[in-house]
């Protein structure tokens, strides 16, 4: 079945607010969670036009590159190693407005200047992680750790334990 996003905001408060409802009606009865990892990447993309969006996927004692959207990426990520594994290991949102002074930043892209991962936790155990780097400096705030953390939450049940 296709389906198709619509984005009619003017700002970024806007466009989540119409992404959201859509991202949860797509997940809606597919339990297949590369799939929909894939298709909130896309949906991201689209929407925002985002450098690169993607996941990482726990897999013992690595992240481990899942579906994305955007250039060629990191392929694993250490526990507690760049902004990923930081998010893993302190199971919290990090908004990197400049990923030069994140300590440890892994640059999986040079053209990469800021970025946000969100967790996605089951039973409070990090499960995966959402990544979103920018070509510009500053490009996230609050408003994208709100609702990103709202489409992670969504994307949550799809993981099963």
């Amino acid at each position: 079945m296709a389906e198709e996003i619509i984005s009619k905001g003017e700002n970024k408060k806007e466009k989540y607010e119409e992404l959201v409802p859509q991202i949860a009606a797509l997940l809606q009865g597919e339990s297949d969670v590369v799939a929909n990892m894939a298709n909130v990447a896309a949906a991201l993309k689209q929407v925002f036009g985002f450098f690169w969006v993607g996941f990482y996927v726990v897999k013992e004692d690595k992240l481990v590159l899942a579906p994305f959207q955007g250039p060629v990426a990191c392929t694993r990520i250490g526990f507690g190693k760049g902004v990923c594994g930081t998010a893993w290991k302190e199971k919290q949102t990090q908004l990197v407005p400049d990923v030069d002074k994140f300590p440890g930043h892994i640059a999986c892209s040079s053209a990469s200047r800021s970025e946000i991962v969100v967790p996605i936790l089951v039973n409070k155990t990090v499960v995966a992680v959402l990544d979103v780097d920018s070509e510009h400096l500053n490009s996230f705030d609050t408003t994208d750790a709100r609702y990103l953390t709202m489409i992670t939450e969504l994307l949550s049940d799809s993981f099963i334990l």
